[in-house]
């Protein structure tokens, strides 16, 4: 096994650990499957360096399991660690309280705004997929929009905020963003105003 397939296979073992117990928003479906699908999107789109395949197979860890900073660094290149930290939203006060939805999104957009390139990669496939599957929720008939705590509105906000605090006109990004565009498009049209 080459440095690059191990790397590979750590970081898919370590996601699928840490996310074992999880599934996706209002499913029955194993959480890992979202990490998969935006790995396979960015190659899709011509994204093939390991460490950034590694760090879109972990970009939740951090924010959504017991898995810490400390334990990935045991494990992995700097990069990769500073990627997915880079993803990862501040969810929760220094009281250890949860934050308002709205201040949350706003900081990580802002914090994303001036991410490296790779990061902001990651952050597209990720809403990439995230839109495709909502898009697959509501074209099966299921309840989607009572899954947020927030309105439909807010969560359409959301994505075009992102499309727009990642786009930074780089040629690298331009199939990414005109795909997580089409996909947001499709949504609105697929759902009452």
């Amino acid at each position: 096994m080459t440095v690059d397939e191990e790397l590979i296979e750590r970081a898919l073992r370590v996601a699928s650990r840490a996310h074992r117990s999880q599934s996706r928003k209002g499913s029955d479906l194993p959480y890992i499957a979202h990490p998969f699908a935006v790995a396979l999107l960015l190659q899709q789109h011509g994204w093939t360096d390991p460490e950034l395949l590694a760090a879109a197979l972990l970009h939740d860890v951090l924010e959504d399991t017991a898995v810490t900073h400390d334990d990935l660094a045991q494990q992995f290149p700097a990069r990769v660690l500073e990627w997915v930290a880079g993803l990862s939203e501040q969810k929760t006060d220094a009281a250890g309280q949860l934050r308002p939805w709205e201040d949350r999104k706003r900081d990580h957009l802002r914090s994303l705004k001036g991410s490296p390139l790779p990061v902001r990669a990651i952050a597209l496939a990720d809403k990439l997929h995230n839109l495709r599957s909502m898009q697959f929720d509501l074209q099966a008939g299921e309840p989607l929009w009572s899954r947020f705590n927030v309105p439909r509105e807010r969560v359409l906000w959301y994505h075009a905020a992102m499309i727009e605090a990642c786009n930074g006109g780089e040629p690298e990004l331009r199939s990414l963003v005109d795909a997580v565009r089409a996909a947001l498009d499709a949504i609105k049209l697929d759902t009452p105003q």
